[in-house]
């Protein structure tokens, strides 16, 4: 009995020794990241941007916006924003699901009394009192299913840190498209309520001719419907800003500030134009929801490693350090030292096809993730794809959507005196004021579009998130 501490001393170095080579086993399967299924160009010859451009991706959003009212607003959302506020919880979540996994890594060590009484042999009541520190069931991680477990939280965590970036870049662009919307809207009620403004004062005058017998009643009817349909736009112009503004408010989370800068016209946003596309790879590094996918990946593929590990023995230490007496007051002063320890291996045998199943179950939800990524990189590379389409063409519809406008325009002054000196009809002032109306709603349609394209590209290549 003397012997047994040298020779523990004596086989605890080579215990330690083996315990940590296997420790080193993984089963995780080694991860290449997936090709990225889109063509290695984008189409067309606007994507070839100025190499010096800064990227979309290193532009903060304080310098790409120039209006300081809208800027006001974006500082607001950030602050406000309840999808973005579950974002940053939904980090510590998972921040404090990593902390439970490392320390499943780690024996976990309790303090503890107990005491007991119960009859003896002899008839008479016996008392046990134990004291001490107890390690329960702490798995020796040989093959790797506790730390697999771990780098999958860890994969995690850092899918929804990227998840929150998304959230941040589309939060911004949304907060901006729907201002430029707003200002859209104001332009278009300026618009129509001059075009009110001027049908009231035609009807005015048509029925002055109609009643004095200088006009017929198909002029009249003519130029009321005109009236008509003027107060229809002003009604859903009006709506539609009210709608846009609902929107801010919720994208903002709260109400509008009551001291907002002053902001910028529509025309004069002065917003990055030359902003560089790359090529599709740049993608995988610039956008945070297809690094969010990438971690999914990586914690879906690390499953696979604790599903594998389940085929193999599992070990188990349970061991206890304390001191025990028959008298509760004499436990700490003279109890005498006691000490257990039992070590457990439990090896599946017979668990009908259960292990089996789960690595399977495992192996799918691995390749269900490399779609789901191979996806978000698809959807990326069409999102970018579409922006610059519309950056190549939207500056020549609005050229040419400006010049019919002059051209409207003109042709309304020519009318007009020609009317008032007897040279047209009143169906073609009429007709000329309704050309003119839908050129000037068109053209501030396009206006809008150019500009919020502009936000769109700046998101979909991965601007608007700064540490």
């Amino acid at each position: 009995m003397n012997d047994l501490p040298m020779k523990t001393l004596r086989i605890a170095p080579l215990a330690l020794t083996a315990v940590l080579a296997l420790s080193g086993c993984s089963l995780i399967p080694t991860y290449e990241r997936p090709a990225a299924p889109v063509a290695s160009q984008y189409q067309g010859a606007d994507a070839q941007q100025s190499a010096a451009a800064t990227p979309a991706a290193e532009t903060s959003w304080q310098y790409f916006f120039k209006d300081a009212r809208l800027k006001r607003l974006i500082a607001v959302s950030l602050e406000n924003n309840r999808d973005l506020r579950v974002a940053v919880l939904t980090i510590e979540q998972a921040r404090a699901q990593l902390q439970v996994r490392q320390a499943d890594q780690l024996p976990t060590v309790n303090a503890g009394i107990t005491g007991t009484r119960g009859p003896a042999t002899t008839g008479t009541i016996t008392s046990t009192y134990t004291a001490g520190l107890s390690v329960t069931a702490y798995e020796l991680d040989f093959f790797g299913r506790v730390r697999a477990l771990s780098q999958a939280a860890q994969a995690q965590l850092l899918g929804t840190e990227e998840a929150r970036k998304t959230v941040q870049i589309s939060l911004i662009a949304a907060v901006a498209n729907t201002y430029l919307a707003l200002l859209a809207d104001d332009a278009l009620l300026r618009v129509t309520g001059d075009t009110l403004a001027s049908r009231q004062e035609s009807l005015r005058l048509m029925q002055l001719k109609f009643d004095n017998e200088a006009a017929s009643r198909l002029e009249l009817s003519t130029t009321q419907s005109q009236l008509e349909a003027a107060k229809a736009a002003h009604a859903q112009a009006t709506r539609q800003r009210a709608l846009d503004e609902n929107a801010l408010v919720l994208l903002v989370g709260q109400s509008l500030p009551a001291d907002l800068p002053v902001g910028l016209p529509l025309t004069e946003q002065g917003l990055l134009a030359d902003l560089p596309a790359g090529v599709p790879s740049d993608l995988l590094t610039r956008r945070p929801d297809i690094r969010q996918a990438e971690q999914v990946l990586l914690a879906n593929n690390a499953n696979i490693g604790a599903a594998r590990a389940a085929f193999f023995p599992r070990i188990s230490l349970t061991a206890s350090a304390g001191a025990v007496s028959s008298e509760l007051d004499r436990l700490f002063n003279n109890g005498t030292t006691a000490w257990t320890f039992a070590p457990q291996l439990v090896l599946p045998i017979f668990d009908y096809g259960r292990n089996a199943a789960n690595l399977e179950s495992a192996k799918v939800v691995r390749d269900i993730a490399v779609a789901q990524y191979e996806k978000a990189i698809q959807t990326g590379f069409r999102e970018v794809s579409d922006a610059l389409a519309g950056r190549a063409t939207l500056g020549e519809q609005l050229r040419a959507q400006n010049a019919q406008l002059a051209a409207e325009q003109t042709r309304m002054q020519l009318t007009d005196l020609r009317f008032k000196h007897g040279a047209s009809s009143a169906f073609e002032v009429l007709d000329a004021q309704r050309s003119l109306f839908a050129v000037q709603q068109a053209t501030l349609q396009v206006q809008l579009q150019q500009v919020q394209n502009r936000v769109t590209l700046y998101k979909v290549l991965g601007g608007g998130w700064t540490d």
